[in-house]
């Protein structure tokens, strides 16, 4: 062979080595991203002229699609569409979001684990399907939930989390205003995004989840990590003596806070009354006692800091907060009430509950409890899991006994279900001067093997006056009676 015929067969097997490698790179390493990418027309309609699986809670579909008119051959439909939509998200044209988003190949028909029934589809050309998913939430308690906050005026902001302290099953979530995901499914995309673009407009920010995106000040609910804390690192129960007394002077500052005229002693009071009483002077001297290292510690394990649920994007969610830089004694002592730095999402809070009733392991919240194929066989369930110790059984045992005395002699009592052990911490935190303050209620519930832990926050209501105990505790009552009941 001579060598221009030598150099062109070598050039051209270059060049199908070339033409080789780039199929197999575009074919196996980028077709997922190919496929994830929103302005794939071609990948959209294909994806929305299958039978997407259902959304299901209690055996009952919340979210389905139904045969379309038009050239998408399907339409995804929300069933209740603002008592879910924090949960389920929307499928759209452009773009999809929670569990809509996470689930999207289950959904979709796409996932290895419905390999045998797109095998069979193909054997019998049919169209393929999508797998369902059934989730995690008690259908009663979601609708206490969003009954109870819709009942607080058509101006309400505020969320709700319901939590099963012993697996981390999300049994409610609930967040007010909320939005229609079914505006948009449409597959007029005129009209979804002039939809979009009037929800993005409103000051109250419908589309935001007051139940895991919006992090406020727990108040006094965050007495409970106090305590913890201070339990933990200091050894005290709940009939330790701890600084009491009608005011505490801020270190460093001119600054007193007072109780509100709670009966907080002159001195030194137990532990189990300092919460019965939500007493300041106690948890902030608590807080500048422990140090901010163990408190912050002690948040951290109960989820401080950290996105919780696999099952949303980091995105759609907000890790609550407490502070991890170094601050001065006064600002350390006022986060021992729940106020300065600390934010907390609903779902953090009904975590603090959960890991105290359990024996004090915080379980990791999960929403997706079983996988179905299409035609509603098992194919896998969640098995649950361990998030941290937060506390020892026997800080655990002492706070859980404290929450019950919180309802039986002190500011929960709004919480008390007759035959049913409660046990609760109320909160009203601070807003800006001028402002109305923000109510929580926090507490669990337990009867017959039935558990619950739940945290309820009213961001803003038509309420003259405002409190835990006034606007949140009767919502996680009736939460709480939606489930042991």
């Amino acid at each position: 062979m001579n060598k221009p015929i030598r150099t062109m067969s070598l050039f051209c097997m270059l060049l199908l080595l070339l033409l080789l490698g780039n199929v197999t790179y575009l074919q196996y390493i980028k077709a997922e991203d190919y496929n994830d990418n929103p302005l794939n027309a071609r990948v959209k309609v294909e994806t929305l002229s299958r039978e997407r699986g259902s959304i299901l809670v209690n055996g009952r579909k919340i979210a389905e699609s139904i045969e379309s008119d038009d050239r998408y051959k399907f339409q995804r439909v929300y069933l209740q569409p603002f008592m879910y939509a924090p949960i389920t998200g929307y499928f759209a044209l452009v773009r999809s979001t929670l569990l809509e988003r996470s689930q999207n190949k289950l959904l979709n028909g796409d996932d290895n684990r419905l390999f045998v029934t797109r095998l069979v589809d193909l054997v019998n050309n049919a169209s393929p399907k999508g797998g369902s998913i059934e989730l995690t939430i008690n259908a009663k308690a979601q609708k206490a939930a969003y009954d109870g906050l819709l009942a607080l005026g058509d101006d309400v902001q505020g969320g709700a989390v319901a939590i099963e302290p012993d697996t981390g099953k999300i049994l409610a979530m609930v967040s007010l205003p909320s939005y229609n995901p079914n505006k948009y499914a449409d597959h007029d995309q005129t009209a979804v995004d002039a939809y979009d673009k009037a929800l993005q407009t409103r000051a109250d920010k419908p589309r935001l989840s007051r139940a895991t995106q919006v992090t406020l000040p727990p108040g006094s609910t965050f007495k409970l990590v106090t305590a913890a804390a201070a339990m933990e690192a200091e050894g005290y129960r709940s009939d330790s003596l701890v600084p009491g007394g009608s005011s505490y002077r801020l270190p460093g500052t001119r600054l007193s806070i007072n109780n509100g005229g709670r009966a907080c002693g002159t001195d030194q009071i137990p532990l189990v009354q300092a919460l019965e009483q939500s007493c300041n002077t106690t948890f902030l001297a608590l807080a500048n006692q422990v140090g901010q290292d163990k408190m912050l510690a002690q948040a951290e394990k109960f989820g401080f800091n950290s996105t919780l649920l696999d099952e949303f994007d980091d995105s759609e969610q907000a890790p609550s907060a407490y502070p991890t830089e170094e601050i001065s004694d006064d600002f350390l002592a006022k986060t021992g009430m729940g106020q300065q730095d600390v934010r907390a999402t609903p779902l953090q809070m009904a975590m603090v509950v959960a890991g105290i009733f359990n024996d004090g392991i915080v379980m990791k919240p999960y929403l997706v409890d079983k996988v179905r194929s299409a035609d509603l066989d098992l194919l896998e369930s969640t098995d649950p899991a361990e998030y941290s110790r937060a506390v020892s059984s026997d800080t655990a045992s002492e706070l859980r006994k404290m929450m019950v005395s919180v309802v039986d002699r002190g500011t929960g009592s709004v919480g008390a279900i007759p035959g049913v052990e409660v046990g609760a911490k109320t909160g009203t935190a601070e807003n800006c001067a001028g402002c109305q303050n923000y109510s929580w209620f926090v507490s669990f519930a337990s009867s017959g093997g039935k558990d619950v832990a739940v945290a309820v926050m009213v961001q803003k209501s038509d309420a003259d006056y405002v409190s835990g105990s006034g606007q949140a505790g009767p919502i996680a009552r009736a939460i709480m009676e939606a489930v042991v009941k």
